[in-house]
C-alpha cells in the first residue's frame, strides 16, 4: 500500500495556528505554544514564519481567496433560495476563519497590513451584497431603489462582521468552540436575510421563512 505524504511543515504550521486561533483567541495563542501543539522546535517555526504577524498575513491571504471566489457569484443570484445559499457560505467562510472576527480590534491595532486589507474586503461584501440585491429586484422579488439597496447591503456586512462578536458575548465559553460555531453561523444567515423582509412580497416572505425553517445540513468544514 502507497504510504501518504506527509503534510508540509508550512502546512502544518498554518492549520493548527487556524485551530488555536479560533479556539482561544489570536492573542492568547503565542508562538511558543504553537510550537510546543506541533511538536517542532521554535526555530523551525521562526523558519517558516519569521513573526506571529507573518503567519496571521498568511491565513488571511487564504481567506480572502475564498472570499473573493464567493464573492463573485453574487452576481448571479437571481432567487431566494440562491440568496440564502449566498449568505450562508459566506458565514461559513467567516466561521472557518472566525479568529479574524472575534479579534477584529487587537488585529488592526497591531498589523497594518491587515488593517488595509480588511477595509478592503469589507467594500467588496458590499459590492457584492448590492450585486445580489440587484439580482433578485431584477428578478422580481425585491421593490426597492438604488438607495435603499445600497444602504441594505451595507446594513447586512455590518450585521455579518460583528455577528461572531454578539455571539461570543452571548456565551463566551462555548459560542465559538466547534461544537457550536455551525449554529451561530445559520442564526447569522437568518437575521442577515430578515432585513431584507419589508421589501419582499407576502409569498416571498413565507418563502424566506421556510428557507429560514429547514433544518441546517451537517458541517465538517467548520470543525476547527
Amino acid at each position: 500500500m502507497t504510504r501518504k505524504a506527509p503534510r508540509r511543515t508550512a502546512q502544518r504550521i498554518q492549520e493548527t495556528a487556524l485551530a488555536l486561533f479560533n479556539r482561544f483567541g489570536e492573542p492568547n495563542v503565542s508562538t511558543t505554544l504553537l510550537a510546543t501543539e506541533l511538536r517542532i522546535s521554535p526555530g523551525n517555526l521562526y523558519y517558516h514564519f519569521p513573526a506571529k504577524e507573518a503567519l496571521i498575513n498568511r491565513l488571511h491571504e487564504d481567506f480572502e481567496a475564498g472570499l473573493d471566489a464567493l464573492l463573485a457569484e453574487a452576481a448571479d443570484v437571481r432567487e431566494l433560495a440562491g440568496a440564502w445559499r449566498f449568505v450562508h457560505e459566506l458565514f461559513e467562510l467567516m466561521g472557518r476563519y472566525r479568529f479574524l472576527y472575534r479579534d477584529m480590534n487587537d488585529l488592526l491595532s497591531n498589523n497594518h497590513h491587515l488593517e488595509r486589507r480588511l477595509r478592503e474586503a469589507l467594500a467588496r461584501k458590499e459590492a457584492a451584497m448590492q450585486a445580489m440585491l440587484s439580482g433578485l429586484s431584477g428578478a422580481g422579488l425585491l421593490r426597492l431603489d438604488p438607495t435603499e439597496r445600497e444602504s441594505l447591503a451595507r446594513s447586512m456586512v455590518v450585521l455579518a462582521t460583528y455577528w461572531l462578536n454578539y455571539e461570543f458575548v452571548c456565551n463566551p465559553r462555548q459560542a465559538l468552540e466547534p461544537a457550536a460555531i455551525c449554529d451561530a453561523m445559520v442564526r447569522g444567515t437568518r437575521h442577515t436575510l430578515q432585513l431584507v423582509v419589508p421589501y419582499l412580497s407576502a409569498a416571498q416572505r413565507a418563502e424566506l421563512v421556510r428557507l429560514a425553517s429547514a433544518p441546517a445540513p451537517e458541517e465538517v468544514a467548520l470543525s476547527t
